[in-house]
């Protein structure tokens, strides 16, 4: 299980009020802009907000490139057999798409879960990796596409400032912009930097990996060949599937697999097919199988799991 990790000496009592009052006035401007449960959009594309008055069940989905900034509440993500931890101490980071779970675990609704969760285009990292010296030393090895890091004042401080931004939306088209490739240096800077840099460097171990899972994102209802795969990232077969575990936690069949069940969970909730419709629109060819491996993942067969989604 990943460690959230800390710092071997406290920080210097004037740092840790700075950051406690960034995060408050952070947390009382996404309560402003938000004021009941669910997810919220801006006006600035790349942000958002989720709110939540009470601890929810587990809900599997996507994770894309993001950060995301709790600053109230806590709550538990699961890659696989992973556990990460996060709360208004400690940020999320990942870098490439990753099939997740994810459960708030603290949240009332005296105190909501508050969290700003900040998109990160690949090509926006891939424009300043180029252009700073500071974070373009030799890339390490690729490794777990998400992480778990502590948070700092200066990080809350630029986030704090682009929420700010939306109480003068005049000023979004100037300002956002420079506040997004502030946001997106620091975490270049931080002990995350080589992780989130193997998505903005071309031709990287990292960034082919990026790219085959965006192939099985868009594929993932066909049979899965991963020779073919590997000829279109420029990979061997057994690289890609070193690679892609490392970054992923999963081999890219099981990365398919939670792809398309996901989906399929999806279609049953929101399109209100029924289990062998979705099975197949998914890549099943056999109802028996999608329906065991679909107990696996979510704990129940579909019919039972979906009632249970809507009951809750």
């Amino acid at each position: 299980m990943p460690i959230p990790p800390h710092a071997g000496t406290s920080a210097p009592s004037g740092l840790e009020s700075q950051l406690e009052e960034r995060r408050v006035a952070l947390a009382e401007a996404i309560e402003r802009f938000t004021g009941h449960d669910g997810i919220h959009d801006t006006a600035i594309g790349a942000l958002r907000f989720s709110r939540l008055s009470a601890p929810s069940a587990p809900m599997g989905g996507l994770q894309e490139p993001s950060l995301c900034l709790i600053v109230q509440g806590s709550k538990q993500t699961l890659l696989g057999d992973e556990v990460y931890l996060y709360d208004a101490s400690r940020y999320l980071l990942a870098s490439v798409d990753l099939p997740i779970t994810g459960q708030v675990i603290q949240a009332t609704r005296e105190q909501p879960y508050l969290c700003f969760v900040l998109k990160l285009p690949p090509a926006d990292i891939a424009a300043l990796v180029t252009q700073a010296e500071e974070v373009s030393a030799p890339l390490p090895p690729p490794s777990r596409g998400i992480a778990v890091s502590r948070c700092d004042a200066e990080l809350m401080d630029a986030a704090l400032r682009l929420v700010r931004l939306l109480d003068t939306p005049q000023d979004i088209p100037l300002l956002a912009p420079l506040i997004l490739r502030e946001i997106h240096y620091r975490l270049l800077r931080s002990e995350q930097g080589g992780m989130l840099r193997h998505i903005g460097v071309a031709d990287s171990q990292g960034h082919r990996v990026a790219r085959a899972i965006g192939w099985l994102r868009q594929n993932f209802h066909q049979p899965l060949r991963i020779d073919h795969i590997a000829r279109q990232v420029h990979m061997s077969p057994s690289a890609l599937h070193h690679h892609f575990k490392a970054v992923t936690a999963m081999s890219p069949l099981q990365y398919q697999k939670q792809l398309r069940l996901q989906e399929a969970r999806r279609l049953m909730l929101t399109e209100v097919v029924d289990a062998a419709t979705a099975g197949h629109r998914v890549g099943y060819e056999s109802p028996s199988q999608f329906s065991r491996e679909y107990s696996r993942m979510f704990g129940a067969p579909p019919v039972r799991d979906v009632e249970r989604l809507r009951t809750s």
